[in-house]
C-alpha cells in the first residue's frame, strides 16, 4: 500500500505535475484546491487523483481537511506545501489586504499543514514535508514585498522545522 501525500495547489500548475509524478511513483495523492472546482473535477477526472478543497490559509480548514484525507485515503506521511497567491503592487500602493493574503496563504499555509500533519509523522516516525519556496524570498523581487517575505519566512521555516523534526521522523 503506498504512502499518502498532500499537495496543496495540487491540481493546476507545479503542484499539478507534482500530485501526478506521485501518483505515477506509487503514491495515494491528495490534491488540494481552494477555488475552482470545475477545474479540480476536470483534473480528477483525467488524472485519477482525488482533489479536496479547502482554504490552507485557514488553520481549522487544513486540520479539517487533513483528517478527511485521513479517512478516505490513510494517515499522511508526505505534504508538499506549493500553494501560492501573488497580489503584486508595490509597497506604496499595497493595501494590507493584500499583503495578509499573501502572507497567510504562502507562509502560513505551511505552518498550518505541517501543524497538522506533524504528530502523525512523529507517532509512524516517518514523515516528509517539501515547502516550496522561490529565488524571490533571496533576492526580491520589484513589486512583490509581500511575495518575497512570505517565500523568505519559508526558507527560515523549513530549515528551522528540520532541526525539530529531523530526529523524531
Amino acid at each position: 500500500m503506498g504512502r499518502v501525500a498532500i499537495v496543496t495547489g495540487g491540481t493546476r500548475g507545479i503542484g499539478e505535475a507534482i500530485s501526478v509524478m506521485l501518483a505515477e511513483k506509487g503514491y495515494k495523492v491528495a490534491a488540494n484546491y481552494g477555488g475552482n472546482d470545475e477545474r479540480a473535477k476536470a483534473f480528477t477526472e483525467r488524472t485519477g487523483i482525488a482533489s479536496y478543497k479547502w482554504d490552507v490559509s485557514d488553520f481549522d480548514a487544513c486540520v479539517e481537511g487533513v483528517a478527511k484525507v485521513k479517512a478516505d485515503l490513510g494517515p499522511v506521511e508526505i505534504v508538499v506545501n506549493n500553494a501560492g497567491i501573488t497580489r503584486d503592487g508595490t509597497l506604496h500602493r499595497m493595501d494590507k489586504q493584500s499583503w495578509q493574503e499573501v502572507i497567510d496563504t504562502n507562509l502560513g499555509s505551511c505552518f498550518n499543514m505541517c501543524r497538522a500533519t506533524i504528530e502523525d509523522m512523529r507517532a509512524a516516525k516517518f514523515g516528509r514535508v517539501v515547502n516550496i519556496g522561490s529565488i524571490n524570498g533571496q533576492a526580491g523581487q520589484y513589486g512583490q514585498v509581500n511575495y518575497a517575505a512570505a517565500k523568505s519566512g519559508i526558507h527560515g521555516f523549513t530549515k528551522a522545522m528540520a532541526q525539530e523534526g529531523a530526529a523524531q521522523v
